[in-house]
């Protein structure tokens, strides 16, 4: 059998020949590269960054409610550390979290300094967030901020709302300045991105404009819906694998949620092996509880050779029926899809919907 590899508009097919024949594998040009501590399928905690509706339970577990005076100053943000109070409008504010400075961006502000959580390089933001600085910023590292380095640029805010929400890294930061950590409920990087952009909005005393861009998001994923009506009901599996083997995302992490929103459901058998992680660990004797009408895969940390040409992952029936997409390269798609930030998941949007209607068709 020929393996089949799909051109992704802006980006180079990828085709090989494999080593043992797929019965149709679909093969998915997209970038994955998210630190091991966020993405490995052992971590403690979850990735949740939903932003469906009205209830805590669609917004990713997280029940961060963010208020303003009048759109302006003084402006309440709740947090898991109390309610923050932002006196006046900030001047230098610096953005730590999982795609918060892309938050800042969209909202019209500048950081000063940001996190680069998925080594993008250089301005530490995916290409849907390319050309938004006037001015680049100073990097800060990610797991274990270098304090010193964020006291001397003398910030007046600090966004921490997609963070570990560790206390103690929320004390020090508070020490610096004024810092908006996690939601109630957004420990481990639980923090969706509808309420990511609510808290920060607030923060930045434009809630309005915040609003504004979730409606556009909400607007993407209905004229999705409306345009691929085959995803409603069908089952998918999200998971992935690194060298200690495969694992299957549930409800509650971003990926997860985000298949959800465009009507596909959470393959069931991984559900209801549900804990407290973000993830199962699914061993190889057990591989078949991957199958689902669609089945998308990453390697992490490893080549997506390790994936493709694995006899018992090639013995999955959603793989020889070609209804597969491994997730390989470097240009872009999948790290939208790893970030979920108020500009990312557009990107993402429009780019994986017609690659998983093209997979739930047996890549044809």
């Amino acid at each position: 059998m020929r393996h089949a590899a799909i051109a992704v508009p802006g980006t180079r097919a990828a085709t090989r020949r494999t080593r043992r024949p797929l019965s149709r594998l679909t093969r998915l040009t997209a970038a994955l590269a998210a630190p091991m501590l966020f993405m490995s399928l052992t971590a403690c905690g979850s990735d949740a960054d939903n932003d469906s509706g009205d209830s805590a339970a669609n917004n990713g577990g997280d029940s961060g409610a963010s208020e303003t005076t009048d759109g302006a100053f003084p402006a309440t943000v709740q947090t898991k550390f109390g309610e923050i109070t932002i006196e006046e409008k900030p001047q230098r504010i610096l953005a730590l979290g999982w795609g918060d400075a892309e938050t800042v961006l969209a909202l019209g502000e500048q950081p000063i300094g940001a996190s680069d959580w998925l080594a993008f390089g250089g301005e530490g933001v995916g290409p849907w967030a390319e050309g938004l600085y006037d001015e680049s910023p100073e990097i800060i590292g990610t797991l274990e901020p270098e304090f010193e380095k964020i006291a001397e640029l003398n910030p007046d805010l600090i966004i921490d709302v997609k963070s570990s929400g560790a206390q103690e890294r929320y004390d020090t930061l508070s020490k610096i300045a004024t810092t908006v950590g996690v939601p109630e409920g957004g420990d481990n990087y639980l923090t969706s991105h509808r309420t990511q952009t609510e808290m920060i909005s607030a923060a930045l005393g434009v809630p309005e404009k915040g609003e504004e861009l979730l409606a556009e998001v909400e607007a993407g994923f209905q004229a999705v819906i409306e345009e691929y009506p085959e995803f409603e009901g069908k089952s998918v599996t999200v998971g992935s694998r690194t060298s200690n083997g495969y694992g299957a995302y549930v409800r509650g992490t971003g990926r997860v949620d985000f298949v959800e929103r465009l009507g596909l459901v959470n393959n069931e058998q991984v559900q209801e092996q549900a804990t407290e992680d973000f993830s199962i660990e699914v061993s190889r004797e057990n591989l078949n509880m991957l199958d689902a009408d669609l089945l998308i895969i990453a390697p992490i940390g490893i080549e997506a050779d390790e994936i493709a040409d694995d006899p018992l992952f090639q013995a999955i029936p959603a793989v020889e029926d070609g209804r597969s997409l491994i997730i390989d390269s470097t240009d872009g798609i999948s790290t939208a899809f790893a970030t979920e930030s108020i500009l990312s998941v557009p990107f993402a949007l429009e780019k994986v919907a017609p690659l998983f209607a093209e997979a739930l068709n047996g890549g044809e």
